[in-house]
């Protein structure tokens, strides 16, 4: 006992006082209750520095939950030497305890024992030496059941500073709750305006109610020593067992490698959720959302975020398009933060939220509803708002009652990235190839068929076909996942873009024969809808980038741009050379026809009507081969399909694989 306790005061020497007694119910059981009720007369003076209570074996631990009970103080400022009374009452009225132990402690390092408590007058307290200081801490007398009791606290006459009163309070054998604190206390001159105990009225008698008005706690931040940093990770402890425990990427908790995780504990009203970021990956804030739908919008959210060198926790309402989280439309009071720190660049928070919000009309109510729990993590910030979550984002797979405690696992994006991988594939892969068939290949191939069609015709088909599926079917499947509609860019363009895509097939049907005076129209409607199409498509694919679902990173554009760039530069050149076929052609014409007239009509000029028709019949004898350059279009076409290949492999995969980031770093 003598060694832990050496341990456990050189530990107490550069940590926050919160963090000491954590580390300290993790060293140490010292004893004060019986198996089946607290000790008799209190607790002993060998738990001083543990406050900790020792059940047979030390086999029980604290609880890890928002504590029932609270520690009130009945002025926040006080004069060296003065009187504050300190109540310990359970928050819910009614609710008893049987044992307990107050220490008052210097909220800073090295968080020594500080002021005297005086003799209750019903004898329902004992005081304790501790640190070889007399009556510097407190106990029970008798392990009867007991509401509230409360304390009187002398400050120092030698001591300037903030103290803060920290509580173990046991309610069963196996109920206990340790470092239960309360807000701190100013220990300031007696001439600067400190607040004396209030002494107007009566003071409440033993066993009345006392009202319950204490505002969060937020303990000091501190850098705890490698030495601890080195120890298992404490946040998961009960997950699974006594809490609902999620983060990302998926599976994390099992393995204890979470980049961000978020835990639920809920005890009778008391809902209380951790969040944590990861080590090394820094992040300007973790949040964890309430979602119905396992979609960014219209989420109940709670942030941490350190600001001026501590934690601070904010509520705030969710929008997808554009992306925000407003804390100006949830009140803030409808959560408070119990505990934070902020060590080695990890964020950890602890926070108890009220069953019931109301935000925007909207009810959020976690006894009766079932909600997704939607993890998140973001490097930067803006103006009273959270940045976009660039670390990740992760919602779970079902909606769950949060008292219920669960393994939960990772919402599937299967029919997102299917979405985004066939429309791909359609707009940037099959539709290119199809125009370039169209455009430049009808004197190639002169003379070959594929099922009775002409070989640029058979191809540009097949190529457009397959579009149009991939566009039906993709559309059909983002309907499946999203099951209502959202407007912004991505999706009104994109439908402007599906619709022209349905309608060139229906067109086609009705094309007018070659000869048909309707034909030019048709011609001119069809090149226009096809290509109006294809431009929307890639427009749409670049808003894409930016949606918080799609999980996409911001230098898929550049991507995008270079694709864009290959596409057009491939056009110029196949036009270019659609040009010199032309003249080439007409030139061939030409000298057909002089030769012609030469050998032919020596003796007379040649009539305007027969200069016309040895034209026509030159360009006709052309057009039953091959145009000029033919290798050239053909070398071409190889080359810009084999880039159009890798341009829409790799932008699918960035699709499939996203958020990329994640996936490269497990690689």
């Amino acid at each position: 006992m003598t060694g832990t306790v050496r341990m456990v005061r050189r530990a107490r020497k550069g940590v926050g006082w919160r963090a000491l007694a954590m580390t300290m119910s993790l060293l140490v059981m010292a004893t004060w209750l019986e198996p089946s009720q607290s000790l008799p007369q209190g607790a002993p003076e060998t738990v001083c520095d543990t406050m900790l209570p020792f059940h047979s074996g030390g086999s029980v631990l604290p609880q890890n939950s928002v504590s029932p009970f609270s520690v009130e103080t009945s002025a926040s400022t006080v004069g060296q030497g003065q009187t504050v009374r300190v109540d310990v009452t359970g928050v819910p009225e009614g609710l008893t305890f049987g044992g307990f132990m107050v220490q008052a402690r210097n909220r800073n390092p090295p968080h020594q024992i500080v002021g005297q408590f005086s003799p209750a007058r019903d004898g329902t307290v004992k005081l304790m030496n501790c640190e070889n200081s007399v009556n510097n801490s407190a106990t029970h007398s008798n392990a009867g059941a007991k509401p509230q009791v409360y304390l009187e606290w002398q400050s120092p006459v030698d001591f300037l500073g903030q103290v803060v009163f920290n509580a173990t309070i046991a309610q069963s054998y196996s109920e206990f709750w340790v470092g239960v604190p309360s807000n701190p206390v100013q220990i300031v001159r007696r001439d600067l305006g400190a607040v004396p105990l209030p002494t107007a009225g009566p003071q409440p008698a033993f066993g009345s109610a006392l009202p319950t008005t204490r505002a969060p706690y937020v303990p000091p931040n501190y850098v705890a020593p490698s030495a601890v940093a080195a120890t298992a990770d404490p946040f998961y402890n009960g997950c699974g067992v006594s809490k609902n425990c999620f983060g990302f990427p998926d599976g994390c908790v099992n393995t204890k490698t979470c980049t961000s995780v978020a835990a639920v504990t809920v005890r009778g009203d008391i809902y209380e959720f951790e969040i944590q970021s990861g080590r090394g990956n820094n992040a300007a804030y973790v949040a964890v959302g309430l979602s119905d739908d396992a979609k960014m919008g219209e989420d109940l959210t709670t942030e941490c975020v350190p600001e001026n060198g501590r934690v601070t926790m904010y509520s705030s309402y969710t929008s997808a398009t554009p992306y925000a989280a407003v804390r100006t439309s949830v009140p803030q009071n409808s959560a408070r933060l119990l505990n934070a720190s902020l060590v080695d660049g990890v964020i950890y928070c602890r926070v108890a939220r009220d069953p019931v919000t109301v935000v925007k009309g909207r009810t959020f109510d976690l006894r009766r509803q079932q909600y997704h729990l939607l993890v998140a993590s973001g490097s930067s910030l803006k103006e009273n708002s959270v940045g976009y979550h660039d670390i990740g984002r992760l919602p779970s797979g079902k909606a769950i009652n949060l008292a219920e405690v669960q393994d939960l696992s990772g919402s599937s994006n299967l029919l997102v990235q299917l979405h985004g991988a066939f429309m791909i594939a359609a707009w940037i892969g099959t539709t290119s190839l199809g125009i370039i068939f169209a455009r430049y290949f009808k004197q190639t191939w002169v003379g070959s068929q594929s099922c009775g069609k002409d070989q640029w015709f058979a191809w540009h088909r097949l190529l457009m076909v397959t579009t149009w599926s991939l566009t039906i079917a993709a559309y059909i499947l983002i309907w499946v996942e999203l099951k209502r509609a959202v407007w912004h860019a991505h999706s009104i363009i994109g439908l402007i873009t599906v619709i022209l895509c349905f309608l060139q097939p229906i067109g086609a049907l009705f094309r007018p024969g070659p000869n048909d005076k309707k034909r030019p129209y048709f011609n001119w409607g069809h090149w226009l809808g096809g290509n109006l199409a294809h431009i929307l498509g890639i427009v749409t694919i670049f808003f894409s980038v930016k949606l918080p679902k799609a999980e996409l990173p911001e230098w898929m554009d550049w991507i995008l741009v270079a694709f864009v760039v290959v596409h057009v530069l491939v056009h110029l050149i196949f036009s270019i050379g659609l040009c010199l076929n032309h003249w080439q052609i007409t030139g061939m014409a030409s000298e057909r026809h002089l030769s012609q007239r030469a050998n032919t009509f020596q003796m007379g000029e040649m009539s305007p009507h027969h200069q016309q028709h040895a034209m026509r019949n030159g360009m006709s004898m052309e057009r039953k081969m091959d145009a000029p350059y033919g290798a050239m279009r053909k070398g071409l076409l190889g080359v810009y399909g084999v880039v159009l290949v890798l341009f829409v492999v790799v932008l699918i995969l960035l699709v499939v694989l996203a958020p990329i980031e994640q996936f490269l770093g497990k690689s």
